[in-house]
């Protein structure tokens, strides 16, 4: 497809006719411009100005003329728009955009083709007028127009003051945090022009053939008591060669292999995060594998709507939306073939990281709003990555509702296993009861970050009518200390990563003396640590390796943690492993799985 280059608006020939006119409700106020002016660039008799008409003195030499001028061209018409809902919509023959800003002194859209994206441009800038664009602390605008070729994106003004909480910086285009899908690099691992490893985002403007076939695609609802749970990471998958492919490392790829997994007994893949994210975030040189290191698991979300674009085959074709439909085709998939599919999100942090961090999106749109913040406007770091979203904001609590509801309505998805889940349970920044539970709680003291025993944001999604029946695991601790296996606010509907079924089974296989009782408990569903609170063996998600600490091959070749390859002197992961070498140095892959099958199998099939 063809792009339309319009640095020179005045040769654009816009679907809808242009004019320099606002709109307030159904009322339109036009401030003179003609249409007939911009139909074509054919100079006109009063195109010309005489600055300084001499003939008359007699001096026809000295006469001086200027050329007008052209008015600028608007491809769109603008209207005052609603507040409601966020993100871009379509409605009335255009699109209504709509975003929260309670800081922001000012708002501008920024319309954005594609050539002029690469070279962070701005195509053209709508300026939303405060008291027409905007209500209470939500900015809209209504546009109609030609979209074709476009992305956008904000800019949002205000006050810079860290210590205040306050990163508003005019000249910084954001993402929208309820764009729907993200276009920046076409291929995964690639660095941009400059060694630039952060280029210009944007996002997609709804269309009307933004269409896909779901063929009757119902959910599968199968119970939890039956499900059997593959973690798989999306690129990992298929991206070896041996894999054989089609499109490795892609969505599509993962289709390939649904048949393979099927004959597993597997019937429930639950996907390692593929919201939109920069694998290049970390990018530098690894001094002992000769190579680059990138930020390969994904858990630093960008834009929690989109479906990472790199995971698809069509990169950011068709302005991203290419990856909406592969994602889609994914779990329509799966689910023909009886798979669900469950998506690990990361609600509890954002790749803008601390104070140092890129301005990306939630950073310039509302700091104050979406991160917990200290006193002095330092970030909470319950996460281990920099920030701490600020989950039960009333804000973010709401995005955070409305993220999970579009994936399971849009996107068919069929549950979420929640990382670091305990941040979802800690008060916001500046909490008030009032605010939350509407009066005054007597002896409340709780501060910043203090565990609630009724959260909001998980009191909301357990009990909304369109989340009922989804999956909804908990990582049920965080990088603050917070441990809460067992004890995670559930409202009888959540489940949890059983850490402590992992860590007892490990014990229990390497031998250690005292776990096999223990060990019992963990095959009874762990009644311990959910039958008081009223919930079932399935309540439990059992698991012996996942992406965090060890693999199952390492878990029984080292004793101790052995990250060597990554050039970072073995500082990172796990250090708690509970891991046994089986009495060797290092055991050949195949020697291993021999002396190990034994106890394994006995795992799966009890």
């Amino acid at each position: 497809m063809g792009l339309l280059h319009c640095s020179s608006l005045s040769n654009c020939t816009p679907k809808f006719p242009p004019t320099n006119s606002f709109h307030f409700g159904k009322s339109k106020i036009n401030f003179g411009v003609s249409q007939k002016s911009f139909e074509n660039s054919v100079r006109k008799p009063n195109s010309l100005l005489i600055v300084n008409d001499a003939t008359d003195r007699g001096d026809a030499e000295t006469s001086v003329v200027v050329e007008k001028p052209p008015p600028k061209v608007r491809r769109f018409e603008v209207f005052s728009g609603h507040p409601m809902p966020f993100g871009a919509t379509l409605r009335d023959g255009g699109v209504n955009f709509a975003i929260s800003s309670s800081n922001a002194t000012s708002a501008t859209l920024c319309l954005i083709n594609l050539s002029d994206l690469s070279e962070k441009r701005v195509t053209e800038q709508i300026s939303l007028n405060p008291l027409t664009n905007k209500t209470g602390d939500v900015w809209h605008v209504f546009l109609t127009g030609d979209f074709e070729n476009m992305v956008y994106g904000y800019k949002f003004d205000g006050e810079f003051s860290p210590e205040e909480g306050h990163y508003f910086n005019s000249s910084k285009i954001l993402i929208d945090p309820y764009a729907k899908s993200i276009v920046s690099r076409g291929e995964y691992g690639t660095i941009g022009p400059e060694e630039d490893c952060w280029p210009q985002l944007a996002c997609s403007v709804p269309s009307d053939n933004d269409e896909f076939d779901w063929e009757g695609d119902l959910p599968l609802n199968f119970p939890q008591r039956d499900l059997i749970i593959y973690e798989m990471h999306v690129r990992g998958y298929t991206r070896h060669e041996s894999s054989k492919a089609k499109c490795p490392g892609t969505y599509l790829g993962v289709v390939e292999k649904l048949d393979h997994l099927k004959k597993l007994g597997v019937n429930c893949i639950e996907l390692m995060p593929c919201h939109e994210f920069n694998e290049l975030e970390y990018y530098s040189y690894n001094s002992i594998l000769g190579n680059y290191k990138m930020n390969f698991w994904g858990y630093s979300t960008v834009n929690f709507f989109s479906p990472m674009a790199r995971y698809s085959s069509a990169g950011i074709g068709n302005y991203g939306l290419g990856a909406v439909n592969e994602f889609k085709h994914l779990v329509r998939e799966a689910h023909k073939r009886g798979i669900e599919v469950i998506m690990d999100v990361v609600f509890n942090h954002t790749a803008e990281g601390n104070e140092n961090g890129p301005v990306i999106s939630f950073r310039g749109v509302d700091n104050s709003v979406f991160y917990m913040l200290a006193p002095k406007g330092e970030f909470y770091n319950y996460s281990g990555c920099g920030n701490t979203f600020n989950c039960n904001h009333p804000i973010v609590r709401q995005f955070i509702l409305e993220c999970l509801r579009y994936w399971v309505t849009e996107m068919h998805v069929d549950g979420f296993r929640f990382d670091l889940a305990s941040i979802l349970t800690r008060s916001s920044s500046l909490w008030d009861a009032v605010n939350v539970y509407g009066n005054a709680v007597e002896g409340d003291i709780l501060t910043t970050g203090a565990p609630l025993i009724r959260p909001p944001l998980i009191d909301m999604i357990s009990n909304d009518p369109i989340l009922y029946g989804v999956k909804l695991i908990a990582e049920a601790w965080d990088c603050g200390g917070l441990y809460q296996v067992g004890m995670f606010p559930h409202w009888g509907v959540w489940s949890e990563w059983n850490g402590k079924y992992r860590d007892i089974v490990r014990q229990f296989i390497k031998g250690t003396d005292g776990f096999s009782g223990a060990f019992a408990e963990c095959l009874c569903g762990s009644p311990n640590l959910y039958q008081e609170g009223g919930r079932k063996p399935w309540n439990s998600i059992n698991f012996v390796c996942a992406h965090d600490g060890f693999t199952l091959a390492d878990l029984v070749t080292y004793n101790t943690k052995h990250n060597l390859a990554n050039g970072e002197e073995n500082r990172d992961g796990e250090n708690h492993n509970n891991s046994w070498n089986c009495g060797q140095v290092r055991l050949s892959l195949d020697n291993m799985l021999e002396q190990t099958s034994a106890v394994f199998l006995f795992l799966y099939t009890s």
